[in-house]
């Protein structure tokens, strides 16, 4: 068994990406410039937002929290939304899920111009990338496959097995690692609450993905002797024993599965820091506008 370590490649990353932007800098262009729009006071989100924030500051773009009130309408939420798609100082923002129940996730995220779009969630991004075209790819699907490329994982004609179909991964994953890609040509099978013969199908899957936000759902006995792991989930769960009175955890039981791996992601450290990489990389995108136009910002 050996870990993949996205935290050490997401640094890798991230230092690459910050010698290209003093560079853009240099030669006497502004840097990038990412908003986050925070609607309400979750606690989760808001360590999301801040640890995006960090990023961006680690690797010389401009960034801004928007933090709105928990009673902010639908309609004020566009109306902000509106004044960032008109707003030239901005290449990117990002709109922090989950939105507060009174708030339709699905109606805000359309309202968000698919040039800044830079979580890839709007349908024209999401589109683009299922044919294939350049788009902004959602991060954390991005994520999975730069590590798969990075530690020369194997996926042409693999079986990989999604647990879970989320806009967010499952389903944009799906797409990704069943393209003819470098990190595709595999055979995907995606699961669900509706799924029937869960375990039979993870037992036989050559690449395993776990993305439900159950905590350590997987055990060793769904888990195929040499297979690939890679764990989603960002799980807490009770540990009285420890200062903050919990612990992260995935979707994957770590320690009784980790034997039967010849590759594993641990939590954290492994999937999380690459998705806040892969919105790093979209920002950057969006900046030198290589998805919707070709002439790099110069002001």
């Amino acid at each position: 068994m050996a870990d993949i370590d996205g935290k050490s490649l997401a640094l890798q990353m991230q230092e690459q990406l910050a010698r290209e932007i003093q560079s853009a800098v240099a030669a006497g262009m502004r840097p990038p410039h990412l908003v986050a729009v925070l609607v309400g006071d979750n606690p989760a989100s808001k360590t999301y937002v801040r640890n995006k924030m960090l990023a961006c500051k680690r690797v010389g773009m401009t960034s801004k929290i928007l933090a709105l009130p928990e009673e902010t309408t639908e309609e004020e939420l566009i109306e902000h939304i509106n004044v960032l798609n008109t707003d030239a100082s901005v290449d990117g923002f990002i709109v922090q899920l989950p939105l507060p129940r009174h708030i339709n996730s699905t109606k805000v995220l359309v309202h968000i111009a698919a040039e800044k779009d830079v979580d890839g969630f709007h349908p024209l991004n999401i589109g683009r990338m299922t044919l294939g075209l350049p788009s902004y790819t959602p991060a954390t699907p991005w994520g999975i496959t730069q590590m798969l490329l990075h530690y020369d994982i194997p996926t042409e004609g693999k079986q990989c097995v999604i647990l879970g179909r989320s806009n967010i991964v499952g389903r944009p994953l799906s797409i990704l690692l069943s393209q003819n890609a470098p990190y595709g040509n595999a055979t995907v099978t995606v699961l669900h609450s509706r799924s029937r013969n869960v375990q039979r199908h993870c037992r036989e899957a050559d690449i395993l993905i776990a993305a439900i936000g159950k905590p350590q759902f997987v055990g060793a006995d769904m888990v195929k002797e040499g297979a690939v792991v890679i764990d989603v989930g960002i799980n807490k769960i009770p540990a009285p024993d420890t200062p903050k009175g919990y612990r992260i955890v995935g979707d994957v039981d770590y320690e009784s599965v980790k034997d039967k791996c010849a590759w594993i992601t641990p939590v954290p450290g492994g999937v999380g820091p690459m998705t806040v990489t892969g919105l790093l990389y979209n920002t950057w995108k969006a900046y030198r506008r290589e998805v919707y136009h070709s002439v790099p910002v110069e002001v």
